[in-house]
């Protein structure tokens, strides 16, 4: 494992860290979109399939269990929480995620690496988490401003995405046999989804103003 991809785990489990202090200390998960955590929740069961087959480090296999456990405690916040399910705006959160888990699954179908049932999850897993934040942004435009720790959770999980395709470039010249254009394509698609969010990010940091997203 290289230092990119080190980085890019430690920034996105940051950003996950943010969500849940934001959750529990504030009791709140306003401007937090349901959606998109539910379907981090299915990024995360879906690609780490593996976990009960395979064995590659401890590292690796701690990562895993955090991701899945910290997103369905997410989940499960939101909806069942007595205090933080109240904050939650359904009527911001209108984004359709079903439609997109069916084009994902559809798009995992026909390209994969290989037609097996754990790569074809794969294949959809990585997919899925290249849109995965759209429910999200949507949320944030409609709602106009965005609280510091939310803007917080969103600049990091997008700065992980980010470190994660240095990463695969180091890979791509420092290994024989790295193919992995699945990941590629899709870790660019998904960092450019964030390139909006970014700029008004730093306009804010810049002024020194409360970051608002135009709708």
């Amino acid at each position: 494992m290289n230092i990119f991809r080190f980085a890019g785990d430690m920034t996105h489990l940051i950003s996950i860290l943010i969500l849940l202090l934001k959750i529990y200390a504030t009791k709140s998960c306003a401007g937090i979109s349901l959606k998109t955590q539910e379907l981090y929740a299915l990024v995360f069961l879906t690609r780490y399939m593996d976990l009960v087959t395979d064995y590659v480090s401890l590292y690796n296999t701690v990562m895993k269990i955090v991701f899945i456990v910290s997103s369905l405690a997410i989940v499960w916040c939101m909806r069942r929480h007595p205090l933080v399910r109240r904050s939650y705006d359904k009527d911001l959160d209108t984004f359709r995620h079903q439609y997109v888990v069916l084009a994902c699954f559809v798009l995992a179908l026909v390209l994969n690496e290989k037609f097996t049932f754990q790569e074809v999850f794969w294949a959809f897993s990585i997919y899925l988490e290249a849109v995965a934040i759209l429910p999200q942004l949507v949320l944030l435009q409609r709602s106009g401003n965005v609280d510091n720790l939310t803007g917080q959770y969103v600049l990091f999980l997008g700065a992980y995405r980010g470190l994660y395709i240095i990463n695969w470039i180091y890979r791509y010249f420092t290994e024989d046999h790295f193919t992995r254009w699945i990941a590629c394509v899709s870790g660019l698609v998904q960092t450019a989804l964030y390139a909006d969010f970014f700029y008004y990010y730093y306009l804010s940091w810049k002024t020194n103003t409360k970051l608002k997203l135009p709708a």
